[in-house]
């Protein structure tokens, strides 16, 4: 008996952190993206967004300032070509829990489509300060969001990490 392709991709993904500069082709994008919209939300109140970030100059602008977060001059995005910046408004009771799940769907379905992928910190950051607010208002991104994780994108440099063991001690049964 062959297994799930889905429950394949989740023992399979692993978090990539060294990219081919090669671009991502629109059609994948597009369905890691809307694969990022179909996560479950709490009351289905859709409240996360993400911003498909392609464009080489602010890709490197949001590394600048998440390295600067950071505290280091490296990239923190490793090389990625593509940055899905995942935010959630914050009058939703459940945000950060529905932001997670969009960072859950995008790289798992990257990852079924060839493609690797990382989920990077400091978007939270990023977003309260001047330089973040002003992309979300350059974009017509108005109310209280904040910024849940920034999903990197693009084709391993390299190896493909192998999973290691699962803990003796992840799951406890009350039969």
């Amino acid at each position: 008996m062959t297994e799930n392709a889905v429950l394949e991709a989740i023992k399979t993904r692993r978090s990539i952190r060294k990219y081919k500069p090669d671009m991502i082709p629109g059609e994948i994008l597009d369905k890691i993206i809307e694969a990022g919209t179909y996560a479950a939300t709490g009351m289905n109140r859709q409240s996360p967004v993400i911003i498909a970030v392609t464009n080489k100059e602010v890709r490197d602008r949001l590394s600048k300032l998440n390295a600067e977060i950071m505290g280091t001059d490296s990239d923190p995005f490793y090389g990625a070509p593509v940055v899905l910046i995942v935010l959630a408004d914050k009058s939703s009771a459940n945000y950060i829990y529905d932001g997670s799940l969009v960072m859950g769907n995008l790289m798992l379905a990257a990852h079924s489509l060839g493609i690797g992928s990382c989920w990077i910190h400091r978007a939270k950051q990023e977003f309260e300060r001047p330089e973040g607010k002003e992309i979300l208002k350059t974009l017509g991104i108005e109310g209280d969001y904040e910024g849940i994780g920034h999903c990197i994108l693009g084709y391993a440099d390299g190896e493909y990490p192998k999973a290691p063991e699962r803990k003796k001690d992840w799951v406890y049964s009350i039969d």
